[in-house]
């Protein structure tokens, strides 16, 4: 157990990809996290989730913790220079934290290679499901999983993944907003990738062990990310780590419908800036986060004893008009 699990309060976290600018959608997550977190006294962790060296970069990471100091929402540990007990905060620096875990998987003899390729899995696999997720059909499953049995199944040949075996059960959690889930991971996405065969780390384990390493008791995020707690549900269990709660919002969306990304420049931080005080923007995002009744200026601190996740809506429009 860390220091950080010592905590009686919650402790929350806000994990961002730098890979460009933040947006409003980005945003929100930050600003109802923290709230989250906030309201019982919690302490709240910011964590660089820089796993992509492709389209990561530092200045992004800067750029967010810039954004958040305007913002008015601070953090306890973590950032770009990792104060806290329990870094490095950024994930490109915890290689030798996944690999321990990863060893925990291989000695329960879950794991095994995987040389499908992408065309290979899209054209075995079970039906895709609604939202595009492709459900890996065990292909490369050996017949008897653990140690050199699984390791002889590619007569030598480089693995384009590790795997981790699912069973043909059903994980039940309960979320903070969307209530009783019941999702079979052998159903859903089957056997997942834990690593990649160019050494690159699963988001799914990464994201468990920064987790409970850093004593997160709170996973706040929007329901894009729902349906992957079931996975992190069934690591924690493999990995001896208590599950964390579980509490996901609805996305916010653009004019057409479509949820945000860092494609609408119109609502990233750096047009937002220009148009918008902090408390002019908090104000809009309380707001549609049914916090408010209308978009008057707030501070995050100012809407503290208004947070409720009972308040929470259905997906919202978002427009600057």
């Amino acid at each position: 157990m860390t220091s950080s699990q010592h905590h009686a309060a919650p402790v929350g976290r806000f994990a961002p990809s730098p890979t460009g600018r933040m947006h409003l959608g980005n945003v929100f997550a930050a600003l109802i996290s923290w709230l989250s977190a906030r309201k019982k006294g919690g302490k709240w962790i910011l964590r660089i989730e820089d796993l992509d060296p492709q389209r990561s970069r530092m200045e992004y990471a800067r750029q967010i913790e810039d954004d958040l100091d305007w913002l008015g929402l601070d953090w306890d540990e973590g950032g770009v220079d990792g104060k806290g007990p329990d870094g490095p905060y950024c994930q490109s620096l915890r290689s030798d934290i996944y690999e321990e875990e990863l060893e925990k998987l291989r000695a329960s003899g879950l794991t095994y290679p995987c040389f499908c390729t992408r065309a290979d899995i899209m054209a075995t696999q079970a039906p895709h499901e609604s939202d595009g997720r492709m459900v890996y059909a065990g292909t490369c499953r050996p017949a008897r999983l653990g140690g050199e049995l699984s390791l002889q199944a590619g007569a030598g040949r480089q693995p384009r993944a590790i795997r981790l075996f699912v069973p043909d059960t059903t994980i039940r959690f309960t979320d903070r907003l969307f209530g009783p889930q019941e999702v079979n991971l052998a159903r859903h996405c089957g056997d997942f990738t834990v690593r990649r065969g160019d050494g690159a780390w699963a988001y799914q384990l990464a994201v468990v062990a920064d987790d409970a390493r850093m004593g997160v008791t709170e996973v706040v995020r929007g329901c894009d990310l729902l349906l992957s707690s079931a996975q992190q549900i069934y690591l924690y269990s493999l990995l001896g780590y208590p599950a964390p709660e579980f509490a996901h919002f609805p996305l916010l969306c653009n004019a057409a419908g479509q949820r945000l990304s860092k494609r609408d420049s119109s609502l990233s931080l750096e047009q937002l800036r220009k148009d918008y005080t902090p408390s002019h923007l908090i104000g809009l995002l309380a707001w549609h986060a049914g916090l408010l009744p209308e978009p008057f200026p707030i501070s995050a601190s100012g809407l503290l004893p208004l947070f409720s996740w009972s308040a929470l809506p259905a997906v919202k429009t978002i427009t600057t008009d």
